[in-house]
């Protein structure tokens, strides 16, 4: 767990995505609009996976079962197997993505290092003026949401991101001290 990586925010995960997707100009450099980068951050946020997880993917890995589709990966931190579903908005998106790029279904969807993309967002975020975000920022982000848009089931989390207990989800997400805010402004009985 990397303490110091913050949980994005909707907005900055806008503005993330939208700064790599169109380009900018930092530091005297210019960066080109990068799809491919954009895109398996945009998988992270979505899946839930790490970025080592997302960039060893194929479009093979989301397999048909029975009316859903679901990974079948197995996760190369924790050899944990991954057989989650697979929304088919986020399958299409895939296939849009893996057709725009005449990629054949077997192919590793992106050619790229964890250090190509730390390096890329870290230019987009200083150039945006965000600080403390990696790539696991955007893991935390899918966590997160998950867990604030389905009634704070922290066990929810806990299952989709394969820890080992909820106590572990709940650092990892940073949610108890927020729980004890909101408890405690929820509480006020002033007469």
């Amino acid at each position: 767990m990397n303490k110091r990586t913050i949980t994005l925010t909707d907005k900055q995960y806008i503005d993330i995505l939208t700064a790599i997707k169109s380009g900018f100009s930092y530091n005297s450099r210019e960066y080109q609009p990068n799809e491919r980068i954009a895109t398996a951050l945009t998988l992270e946020a979505n899946l839930g996976l790490r970025i080592s997880d997302i960039l060893h993917l194929h479009f093979t890995d989301i397999v048909r079962d029975g009316e859903r589709f679901r990974l079948d990966i197995v996760e190369i931190k924790t050899g944990k197997e991954r057989t989650f579903t697979v929304p088919a908005e986020i399958r299409d998106f895939i296939d849009q993505y893996r057709v725009k790029n005449r990629m054949s279904e077997q192919q590793r969807l992106f050619d790229l290092s964890e250090r190509q993309i730390q390096k890329h967002l870290k230019a987009a975020c200083d150039y945006l003026g965000i600080d403390g975000i990696s790539t696991h920022s955007f893991r935390k982000y899918f966590a997160t949401q998950i867990y604030l848009n389905n009634g704070f089931n922290i066990e929810l989390v806990r299952q989709l991101l394969q820890h080992s207990s909820t106590a572990v989800t709940q650092r990892y997400i940073g949610i108890q001290q927020k729980q004890v805010e909101t408890a405690l402004q929820n509480h006020i009985k002033l007469i």
